[in-house]
């Protein structure tokens, strides 16, 4: 292993742990195209276990379980709800646009929430609106707004909402298990409070790839032919499933840790003189 200076920008940067490179090396494979590799099947369960959802899938990116979430739960030309400064608006190059032909309906939210007045201003649903709402989309921890984690109660006001109007609701969770360490809640009370979560295995979880999408085995399904669709149905994928479930079972309890040493760098700048754009919350610091 060579030396690297330390790198801040992004926690994308992580590096595998030496038991993730084992369990890559040693990973049980098949043909996930078909469904055979045990070691995505093992990914997929454990995901949709935690997350207290029916079931899985595994993705190659959070962009493309973004997307085949999205696409899973809409229609062609229907509107979709989206936070003003989200990332699935600014950072994932429209994907719902070309691909699912949707309409963006932007609302500006409070560090990532969404009130329920808001939504409920935004609307569409009937045919002489000449378009159709039909999902809501948040995102926790709230990248724009320095990694908040959105309160349980703030999730359930937008589900419930959402659901009171018909609509789907997804939540875009590259960092979900951030918001559930800095809430002090097991990550199922955030899920329970949305349709479908999409979440990230190569962040703070420190796997070197991979994302999953966890909701209803109606809504998975439907979003595996998307991921096919997007060129994600991959062979022997177990190799990069395994450090997966390394992350998922043992990289969680440790998140603590970098929420802490975000705060002390974060304080530690601010004593020589440099000025935060936002407050540390989670593991994040803009300066």
């Amino acid at each position: 292993m060579f030396e690297k200076n330390l790198d801040f920008r992004s926690d994308t940067v992580t590096w595998p742990s030496p038991e993730m490179r084992r369990a890559a090396a040693e990973a049980i494979v098949g043909d996930m195209g078909y469904g055979e590799d045990p070691s995505v099947n093992e990914l997929e369960r454990l995901a949709a276990e935690k997350l207290g959802k029916e079931a899985a899938l595994f993705v190659t990116s959070g962009h493309q379980g973004n997307a085949v979430a999205i696409l899973a739960q809409t229609n062609k030309g229907d509107e979709i709800i989206l936070e003003a400064r989200s990332h699935i608006y600014n950072m994932e190059k429209g994907h719902w646009a070309v691909i699912g032909s949707l309409v963006p309906r932007l609302i500006e939210g409070v560090d990532g929430f969404l009130p329920s007045e808001q939504i409920r201003a935004n609307i569409h649903g009937s045919v002489r609106d000449g378009i159709r709402t039909s999902l809501l989309c948040n995102e926790n921890t709230n990248l724009a707004s320095g990694g908040t984690a959105i309160p349980i109660k703030q999730m359930k006001e937008m589900y419930d909402t959402g659901k009171e109007l018909g609509l789907q609701v997804h939540t875009d969770g590259a960092r979900i298990f951030n918001a559930s360490t800095a809430l002090g809640v097991d990550v199922k009370e955030i899920a329970k409070h949305t349709d479908t979560v999409q979440f990230c295995l190569s962040k703070g979880l420190a796997a070197p790839v991979g994302s999953m999408v966890v909701g209803s085995q109606e809504v998975i399904d439907h979003a595996k032919s998307y991921r096919r669709m997007l060129g994600g149905s991959m062979r022997q994928a177990g190799i990069i499933a395994a450090p997966g479930i390394v992350a998922l079972t043992k990289m969680v309890d440790r998140l603590q840790e970098d929420h802490n040493n975000a705060a002390y760098l974060g304080d530690g700048l601010e004593k020589l003189g440099f000025k935060l754009s936002l407050p540390v919350k989670t593991n994040m610091v803009f300066v």
